[in-house]
């Protein structure tokens, strides 16, 4: 029927790197093999357990039931080899850890930490996919701090760190970080269903503060300085992580409209129209998840949710009344210039 069941044969480890300098970084690992070496060339031991679906029978050829008991996470073999063979486990180690609240086993943590700077070699695709698991995984928070922890920040998001280390400011920076990762974590286990843009907004909105703030543009920003700061602030991160340029594009826009919901008056618009654009919704998620991590302002976002009650409740009549005495406001600003 409609259910979709993926298959795939069995594989085996490849065999030992022949690279002069002993390197152990896995590029092709398409080799078959059985049940037991496909089970040992997977990454943690909790992750190497099969089911016989014609028995029902847990196959454990790597001694995860123990360690799923234990609540451990440990590599199979030994970490200081499967680290390196493949760096983007460092990332998965932190996904399941944080997210599944298991420790890490100690030989982990320190290949984690010895292996951190390989994972400048890994596909960007494949890290950027893992960055936003991360965010979206409730426990963004945790996981960032486990990345900073084991020198993983750096090789994957360079400038979010150096932001972060700056030791004149270092400790109000990481707070307030921390704060906005915090309050991005209540709004996922609030149910929300937040896009890539939201995420990436939310991730690098204090890196965008922070060049305003070294601009030559006084606050209140407009929503072309926000903008322009956004571009300056994503063009490194779409050029290292790859991210798609749609993403980074609506990301900047939802940075760009958050002065509307503080200053609806001076951003020159209708607010019930505003409510009524494209990138409402998810600007808004940005604001409320903004809003939380300040403690301030609440009230402010509840206002807007009323408002876009209120737009999508507006007959076509009255919307077409909005609608004109915003072009009669527009005109009106262009004969006094």
């Amino acid at each position: 029927g409609r259910e979709i069941i993926e298959t795939a044969t069995f594989r085996r480890e490849p065999a030992p790197s022949a690279a002069p300098d002993g390197d152990l970084l896995i590029v092709e690992d398409n080799e078959y093999g059985t049940a037991a070496e496909d089970a040992r060339r997977r990454d943690f031991t909790v992750n190497g357990l099969f089911l016989d679906p014609f028995g029902g029978e847990i196959l454990d050829f790597v001694g995860g039931l123990d360690d799923l008991d234990d609540r451990v996470l440990r590599t199979i073999g030994d970490p200081q080899r499967r680290m390196p063979e493949d760096p983007v486990r460092i990332l998965r180690a932190i996904k399941f850890s944080t997210r599944l609240d298991f420790r890490i086993d100690d030989e982990t943590w320190s290949a984690m930490r010895d292996c951190s700077e390989d994972l400048q070699r890994s596909a960007p695709p494949r890290i950027l996919e893992e960055i936003l698991r991360l965010l979206r995984s409730g426990t963004a928070l945790g996981a960032f701090k486990k990345l900073g922890s084991c020198g993983a920040l750096a090789p994957i998001l360079p400038h979010l760190a150096k932001y972060l280390s700056a030791e004149e400011v270092k400790d109000g920076r990481v707070q307030g970080f921390y704060r906005l990762l915090e309050s991005l974590d209540a709004d996922i286990h609030s149910g929300s269903d937040l896009s890539n843009a939201v995420l990436v907004a939310t991730m690098v909105h204090d890196l965008v503060a922070a060049r305003l703030e070294r601009g030559k543009s006084e606050a209140p920003y407009t929503a072309r300085d926000i903008a322009k700061a956004a571009d300056s602030t994503l063009a490194p991160f779409v050029a290292t992580s790859r991210l798609p340029k749609r993403d980074a594009a609506k990301a900047r826009r939802l940075l760009a409209l958050q002065g509307k919901f503080t200053n609806p008056a001076s951003e020159r618009t209708r607010p019930l129209l505003f409510c009524l654009t494209e990138d409402f919704e998810e600007a808004l998620s940005l604001f409320r998840i903004r809003t939380r991590a300040r403690g301030m302002g609440w009230d402010i976002y509840e206002g807007w949710v009323d408002r876009a009650r209120q737009a999508e409740s507006l007959s076509d009549e009255a919307l077409a009344t909005e609608r004109k005495q915003g072009r009669r406001k527009r005109r009106r600003r262009r004969k006094r210039r």
